[in-house]
């Protein structure tokens, strides 16, 4: 396995980890468990950053501009469904 390879599989674990703590942050019971579970979030978010950061330098993770007629094209056809 590469080095592309094992940053994706990472960066696609902790995507998974910040799914779970995300709703153990939302189902929680208690104040103190709610804090555990959202200060793990925030943790494990920072760390997808890194990793994000580090793949994108690397040009392992490209991310491509929208055109704006794209975007107010977009904007127009949901905006109008309030």
């Amino acid at each position: 396995m590469d080095d592309k390879n094992l940053m994706e599989n990472i960066l696609l674990l902790e995507k998974g980890v910040c799914d779970l703590y995300m709703h153990g942050t939302i189902e929680s019971s208690t104040a103190n468990v709610h804090q555990a579970f959202n200060t793990a979030l925030s943790d494990s978010l920072n760390m997808q950053d890194t990793i994000y950061s580090k793949m994108s330098a690397k040009g392992w993770y490209p991310a491509e501009e929208v055109e704006q007629n794209k975007l107010t094209s977009v904007k127009m056809k949901f905006g109008s469904q309030n």
